[in-house]
């Protein structure tokens, strides 16, 4: 624990902190980037969840302070290790001492000096050969030299009775061949041998890192873009940087790190389309059979290449596209040359699935003990974690499975032996078993509901298989991928002008995964069973992880610090409660930061009721069908429309009940009145978010009707649903979005069986944790009864329920708040948003709502005032803003 005398230090120093931010950092970004900068120093486990709203600059910040603290953390260290060589010698004469610290010196910097050289070299390199490009390998002339005595013998089953043993290591690189991990082994590619002097390694050898995750693969990119505006002070200290004549500023190294579907360069596996496919396939391609090998696969020839290419990455602050076409440029495998450059990067970024999994991470030789990670919108992360474990199959999947495994078994029935006979016996008795099991539940009452494992496990013996030794062997033979490929190859024989689809997921694959996910702990997951509507009855099985906890935990307890950022984070509590259950409350930093727009530019308004003494607006799953409501709606959304300029954006529960009221607005009034659809199709261009729909269609046309040379002026109005296409990613800034109204708020169904499972779920484990916490360590310096008091079992059953209760509201605010963050994207944007439920006005949910949004509400609320308060606010603020906009 850091000392009373260690804190005042740290503070002290982070007062005069430079975090090289590339402009004049707004207080918001000092004081978030200083909470970074303190999580990722006091380390020991740290974490921190940090709320920066959208337009804040959150990425720049995040680069900023991360690696400003990674530059002095990489210095004051190289100070300790010149320190700790005086301190060896100390009873030496003082001469002596003098000129150890001078040789230590001397060596750090030319160590220092020639990476950069090396680097700087590559630049120039680089740039020299931009318009130049190297002869690719034509991959028909590796197919044309390939064909065995019988060309079949591609689909056998490589695992042959005792043979298998050798391919059971359960290691990342499982899938390999011997021979394939002699070589990357020893050019220091996927899991490296340790190193003996040689010089080229050491150069880059390994240290404190920096993981960046986020959800999707462009917001990388974006990450990428902002990383190449700032520079940083160099890693040597700087007494070194005076006394060796040594630039004060070096380059960052990044390297992005991704799946081989997005950087193999092998025409032939990468056409394949889904990952497993091209998992399968490359593993295949790398296999004794030499007249198929991968030409891309770094090997002993293909030295110079590979180091020629680690240079490279490490040099120009790359994205995914530059390492995909600079493998092409240098005919080396992308997706294994960039571990050799792993070791030297300072900043590694990757989507969620990578950091997620242990096992792709171990196949990436990806080592999270000391280093940092940190995971950007972050308000996904729960559902990333449960999307990364969960699994489904269909009936009609096993139908084709069962088809696909009798086809591949005529034909090579009489040729497998040993362990791939048994095996593939056993993949054929769970399709049955499993099949059974989905025919009957088709008769079942409900349309849903959950699974008891043992009951699905109980037909043909299904739980008598050892499943963790079958999952092994599908993986490591290519069952999966020699059947897929087998079947395909027949139908194309059978039907030439057939379309091969590449880019679904093959079913044996699926069913691979579902088999994986059975594995998991009962307690942690459930099973589902849903009747899928279409021409043929249908079932789907479905595995859902119901608790983030342990999957999270490798990463948490493995890293230095942990932080999760993103624009709406509240509330904070599931993140502690569900990620960090027993945490303790001092190894936990939040924040919540303000907007950077002005006071004035910002107005918040929820509307209980149209007018003083009218009924209320609350639009819960009983009372939103009430048609005098949804007038009442419809004409508050019209009176809004007559004041707002330009863009006005509403969210709805869902695109159920979207449909609903707009089929009410759609009917006359009266006989002499239009109907409120049509008064609002004259007050603006409407549009309308559907479930199926192409939601870029739809936004191209709400933007052109606002911004558009046809459009009239009058703007345009765009009914969306919460946690749909449009809540998410979607930026209605400027123009836009002058205005986001919220109608109700919306609650997930409580009714599903997934639902009622992780409610339960979290009930029984809040129980246990309160009734089992009386004194016991949770490791962290904290008894677990410091954090939960000793309570009475009845005490303990009710704060259960309120805690199930609290994450089912938090789930429904956190896309309330995605929501509201769409309107106000950066410093001169201005918006209204208008909360329409009486809820909105109740401490509870207020409280939920993120700081700058409780901040920008109105005095009152507009509870008690009605339309006439709201349609006066919104009249003002909009002049205000039109008159400071001409001054």
């Amino acid at each position: 624990m850091d000392t009373s005398e260690d804190i005042q230090d740290v503070s002290h120093r982070m007062e005069k902190l430079d975090f090289n931010h590339p402009f004049t950092p707004y207080d918001v970004q000092e004081q978030f980037m200083k909470a970074v900068y303190n999580v990722l120093e006091t380390g020991d486990g740290q974490i921190g969840i940090l709320e920066s709203p959208t337009g804040t600059g959150k990425s720049l910040s995040l680069i900023c302070a991360s690696l400003t603290w990674l530059r002095h953390h990489k210095s004051h260290s190289h100070e300790v290790e010149l320190k700790s060589a005086v301190e060896a010698h100390k009873d030496e004469p003082e001469w002596i001492v003098e000129q150890l610290l001078r040789q230590k010196r001397d060596e750090l910097a030319k160590r220092w000096q020639e990476r950069e050289e090396r680097l700087e070299a590559a630049r120039r390199k680089e740039k020299a050969q931009e318009d130049r490009a190297r002869k690719r390998r034509r991959v028909d002339e590796v197919r044309s030299q390939k064909r065995a005595i019988d060309e079949d013998d591609e689909f056998l089953l490589d695992v042959q009775g005792d043979d298998a043993a050798s391919h059971g290591s359960g290691d990342a690189q499982s899938g390999l061949s011997k021979e394939a991990r002699e070589v990357l082994a020893r050019f220091g590619l996927g899991i490296p041998k340790k190193n003996h002097g040689n010089e080229e390694i050491d150069l880059f050898e390994e240290g404190v890192k920096i993981y960046y995750t986020s959800r999707t693969h462009s917001q990388l990119s974006q990450f990428i873009t902002e990383l190449r505006r700032p520079q940083f002070p160099s890693s040597l200290p700087g007494a070194m940087l005076q006394t060796q004549g040594q630039p004060s500023k070096e380059a960052v190294k990044l390297l992005p790190l991704s799946s081989r579907q997005k950087l193999c360069i092998n025409p032939s596996v990468s056409r394949l389309g889904s990952v497993q496919a091209i998992n399968d396939r490359c593993a295949d391609l790398q296999q004794a059979k030499s007249s198929t090998r991968c030409p891309f696969v770094p090997k002993e020839e293909l030295l110079t290449q590979t180091h020629e290419f680690r240079d490279a990455a490490l040099a120009s602050l790359p994205d995914i596209e530059d390492l995909h076409q600079l493998g092409k440029s240098l005919s080396v495998c992308p997706y294994y040359a960039s571990r050799t450059a792993l070791s030297g990067a300072e900043i590694v970024t990757l989507p969620y699935p990578l950091l997620l999994q242990q096992s792709a991470r171990e196949a990436l030789g990806i080592k999270l003990e000391g280093s940092v990670v940190i995971v950007d919108e972050a308000h996904n992360i729960m559902d990333a974690i449960a999307g990364v474990h969960s699994a489904e199959i269909r009936l009609s999947d096993l139908k084709r499975a069962k088809g696909m495994l009798g086809v591949y078994v005529r034909k090579f029935g009489k040729k497998l032996k040993g362990e791939n006979r048994v095996n593939v016996g056993r993949v054929g008795r769970i399709i049955e078993g499993l099949s059974e099991w989905m025919q009957a539940a088709l008769s079942f009452k409900n349309e849903d509901g959950i699974v008891e494992s043992n009951d699905l496990l109980r037909r043909k013996g299904i739980d008598q298989i050892n499943m963790f030794e079958l999952i092994r062997y599908i993986s490591d033979s290519k069952l999966a991928f020699k059947i897929e490929s087998y079947v395909a190859h027949v139908e194309s024989e059978n039907e030439p002008g057939a379309v091969t689809k590449t880019g679904s997921t093959p079913v044996l694959h699926t069913l691979a995964s579902f088999l994986v996910a059975l594995t998991n702990l009962s307690s942690e997951g459930r099973i589902f069973y849903q009747k899928m509507a279409g021409p043929s009855p249908d079932i789907q099985l479905s595995y859902l992880l119901l608790s983030p906890t342990h999957a999270f935990s490798s990463v948490a307890s493995s890293a230095r610090a942990v932080i999760l950022a993103g624009g709406t984070m509240s509330p904070f509590e599931d993140y502690k409660d569900h990620l960090f259950p027993t945490l303790s409350t001092s190894k936990i930093t939040t924040l919540s930061c303000g907007h950077v727009i002005p006071k004035e530019n910002l107005c918040v308004w929820t509307l209980g009721t149209v007018r003083p003494g009218a009924p209320q607006f609350e639009f819960s799953y009983q009372r939103r069908r009430d048609p005098e409501m949804i007038t009442q709606l419809g004409m508050a959304v019209l009176n809004v429309c007559s004041i707002v300029p330009d863009g006005v954006v509403v969210f709805f529960p869902s695109y159920g009940y979207l449909d609903e009221v707009v089929a009410a607005w759609e009917q006359n009034q009266s006989a002499n009145s239009q109907s409120i659809w049509a008064r609002l199709q004259g007050r603006k261009a409407v549009f309308r978010e559907t479930k199926g729909g192409s939601s870029d269609q739809v936004l191209n046309d709400y933007t052109q009707a606002i911004q558009g040379e046809q459009s009239n002026g009058k703007g345009a109005l765009l009914l969306s649903v919460v946690g749909g296409k449009m809540s998410e990613g979607i930026n209605f800034s400027d123009r836009l979005g002058r205005c986001v109204m919220v109608v109700g708020l919306p609650y997930p169904n409580i009714a599903s069986p997934e639902w009622k499972a992780k409610l339960e779920y979290i009930e029984t484990t809040v129980f246990t944790r309160l009734t089992n916490s009386n004194g016991e360590d949770n490791g962290h310096g904290q008894s677990a009864g410091q954090r939960n008091k000793a309570v009475s079992q009845e005490e303990a059953r009710a704060q259960a329920k309120q805690a199930s209760r609290d994450f089912y509201e938090n789930a429904c605010m956190r896309a309330v708040n995605q929501s509201i963050g769409r309107a106000i994207r950066h410093r001169g944007d201005y918006a209204a948003i208008v909360l329409v439920d009486r809820r909105f006005g109740t401490e509870r949910i207020r409280g939920k709502l993120p700081g700058w949004i409780q901040n920008g509400m109105q005095a009152g609320g507009g509870d008690e005032k009605g339309m006439a308060g709201l349609m006066g606010a919104l009249g003002g603020f909009f002049r205000g803003r039109q008159q400071t906009g001409k001054s």
